[in-house]
């Protein structure tokens, strides 16, 4: 079946909630495009919010935006891993184009490792490029990077040829669906009373009763857990930072047949985001980040790659370019898994 999208601003709250976080796959290419990869960049869609997230922004990320349902203009975040060209080349048309499209009263915020802002600096000066809405970029170190009352991103140093963090983000869990029905049965009188229900208060009636919320609430929603982990090789890390993880991204820009090169530019492995996966725990592994080697004809293909991870970790996927994948809730399953 095809992915259920929603106009997140049409909708209460409380339909929002049924909406799956959804990542949009934009570039699965390592180094440089191909004919059928762009290169590394991941749609983070926030329902609940009507925002976009962008984890690195490779060179024609923002045709790829052309490509997809997105808008520019839904931007509110970008967090870059490292400075490696085919993860930063596309942020400066992206965010040019962002200007022109988008709300001039919306920032965008930027995180990255610290070169990040002399980069966009130079690039400005020397493009004569003005942005004409909000921009703020944030120096990034391992702990955390952003929090609000929905969401958590922390960040972790990985093992690269430059420094390279993957970045975790975590959705707070929320209490559960309130019983409306069941507490008008009960003559509860409507009105602030079901608020201080829902956060599971106890509350004394006019009439005397007392009511403990919890009993009119179901169990709380535990919150989703997506970690990103590229560039890098295997390292105790990113274990670390993907332990537990609903869905773990990482990159798999080599065959286990070819070990030899991913040990040279520290780069992982097929089986080596495997070994990740199992060892935090994760239950699915989605691969990215290949290299353009592994072309139909060529003695090792991406198949086989495919078939090195899941004969270590069963519950993996590899990437392709718009690929969407839903992130359903413990206990959910996958609700749609298809290509935009």
């Amino acid at each position: 079946p095809d992915t259920l999208h929603l106009a997140p601003d049409t909708f209460p709250r409380y339909l929002l909630e049924a909406v799956p976080l959804q990542i949009t796959f934009l570039g699965t290419s390592s180094g440089v495009p191909t004919r059928a990869r762009n290169v590394s960049s991941v749609a983070l869609r926030l329902p609940q919010r009507a925002e976009v997230w962008l984890f690195d922004c490779g060179e024609g990320t923002q045709h790829q935006f052309l490509r997809s349902e997105f808008k520019s203009s839904q931007i509110r975040r970008i967090f870059i891993t490292h400075m490696h060209g085919d993860h930063i080349f596309g942020l400066m048309g992206l965010l040019a184009s962002c200007g022109l499209a988008g709300n001039r009263q919306q920032r965008i915020d930027i995180y990255g490792p610290k070169p990040l802002n002399d980069y966009l600096q130079a690039s400005r000066r020397y493009s004569q490029t003005h942005f004409s809405l909000p921009i703020k970029i944030h120096a990034v170190e391992p702990g955390l990077v952003f929090e609000d009352d929905e969401f958590r991103v922390v960040c972790e140093l990985l093992e690269h040829r430059v420094p390279a963090y993957g970045y975790r983000i975590e959705e707070r869990d929320r209490p559960g669906h309130f019983d409306v029905k069941r507490a008008q049965a009960m003559g509860i009188p409507a009105g602030p009373i079901y608020g201080q229900l829902k956060r599971g208060q106890r509350v004394k009636l006019p009439d005397g009763r007392t009511i403990n919320g919890a009993d009119l609430c179901g169990p709380d929603l535990v919150g989703r857990k997506l970690v990103y982990c590229t560039d890098t090789i295997f390292c105790d890390r990113a274990v670390e930072l993907a332990a537990n993880a609903d869905v773990l991204i990482h990159e798999a820009t080599f065959s286990h047949r070819d070990a030899d090169l991913a040990y040279q530019r520290l780069h992982s492995t097929s089986t080596m985001a495997a070994q990740v996966a199992l060892m935090a725990r994760a239950q699915q592994l989605i691969m990215t980040h290949f290299s353009p080697r592994y072309a139909p004809g060529n003695d090792i293909q991406l198949p086989d790659l495919l078939a090195e991870a899941q004969a270590i970790f069963p519950n993996t996927v590899m990437a392709h370019d718009f690929m969407i994948y839903d992130i359903p809730r413990q206990g959910e399953k996958v609700l749609a898994s298809s290509s935009a």
